[in-house]
């Protein structure tokens, strides 16, 4: 059978990386769908397409036909982003995004082997109240918490009975990479949060709140394991967490952070990155300029992810939190037993960010 892999949301932080990945495996013909083009296909064949409509979903079904393997990173989110994830719309059009893929793509592809679906955190109500430590699947999800998850969940093991293929769920915890514009991308806002501070001669302070202890995922590594539960008989109709394996506080890794961007670690001083970075928008511009980077303007570049940086850091939290951790046992003896240190994985995205010229 000839492998074809379809990526919807493929300008995204998740869907970048598995065209990264298809791309140097190159054993798999890929389909990137997005409204935009993504900045590197990686060897994919870009098809545009807006998800949440459905004449455009049964319009594209040819470019679909036969399609093997189907990777749904897509993602709606609500303008204010935290609050936006218990919004009622939110989730309604989440749900109706898959629906209508899945109504234009299985008809033309009677030998689909597999559909691999993204959650997080969000299942075990990380966004409402601590989690129950570590945080296992089947066990801790918070299914009483409207979550677009569900709606998705429900629809795919419903559309699987009695079919010849199945499908993955893959939980990332916090995930770094590299995309333009993403809604929850961390390299971007630090990036520029730190250049603001270089250029004031100041070094690099921490901007959020009070510690928590937390896992983060490297989004190669996450792709990586997106393509093993497409051929692992393990993964079949299953859920796992992914993360890199280690833990780790903001206050820990911050001297790691700050060397990667060859600055130097500074004191606590507390700033919402999302009310900020108006008064960042010309400067940024200026030393775009100044340096011929090839990153775009503030919000084409960062997009909602000021405001995912100050609920990662908890900004505006002056007590510890409950920590945020998620076991790991399942996937790893279901076969995916890969791990990453994550002060390797920040010190990896600063690099790539600086060498694609994306920050000074």
């Amino acid at each position: 059978m000839t492998k074809k892999v379809v990526v919807a949301g493929a300008t995204g932080l998740v869907g970048n990386a598995v065209l990264r990945h298809f791309g140097s495996d190159g054993g798999a013909g890929v389909v990137a769908l997005s409204r935009r083009k993504p900045r590197d296909l990686h060897g994919a064949r870009h098809v545009p397409l807006d998800l949440t409509d459905p004449a455009q979903c049964a319009a594209v079904a040819s470019e679909l036909k036969g399609t093997t393997h189907l990777v749904y990173a897509a993602l709606y989110e609500e303008p204010n982003l935290v609050a936006g994830w218990r919004d009622e719309k939110q989730i309604a059009i989440n749900d109706r995004m898959l629906r209508n893929l899945m109504g234009a793509l299985e008809p033309v592809s009677p030998e689909l082997k597999h559909v691999a679906l993204l959650q997080g955190t969000k299942a075990y109500g990380v966004h409402v109240r601590p989690l129950t430590v570590p945080a296992r699947e089947g066990r801790s999800e918070m299914y009483e918490q409207p979550n677009f998850y569900w709606a998705q969940e429900n629809f795919l093991r419903e559309q699987q009975q009695a079919k010849a293929w199945h499908f993955s769920i893959l939980r990332p915890v916090l995930i770094v990479g590299l995309a333009m514009g993403g809604a929850m991308d961390l390299i971007p806002p630090i990036g520029v949060y730190a250049a603001m501070l270089r250029e004031q001669g100041r070094p690099l302070d921490f901007p959020g709140g009070a510690a928590r202890v937390a896992q983060a995922v490297d989004v190669d590594l996450l792709a990586r394991a997106i393509a093993w539960s497409g051929e692992a008989s393990s993964a079949q109709n299953e859920a796992f967490n992914v993360t890199n394996g280690d833990v780790f506080t903001w206050e820990n890794i911050w001297p790691a952070i700050a060397d990667a961007l060859e600055m130097k670690p500074g004191e606590a001083v507390p700033l919402s990155m999302a009310k900020e970075y108006p008064n960042w928008i010309e400067p940024w511009d200026a030393l775009r300029r100044r340096h011929n980077l090839l990153s775009p303007s503030l919000k084409e570049f960062v997009g909602l992810s000021f405001q995912y940086a100050d609920y990662s850091m908890r900004y505006g939290h002056t007590e510890s939190g409950p920590p945020s951790i998620v076991s790991t046992v399942k996937v790893n003896r279901a076969g995916f037993t890969e791990m990453m240190d994550t002060e390797d994985m920040f010190r990896k995205w600063f690099r790539l960010a600086k060498e694609a010229r994306l920050l000074p």
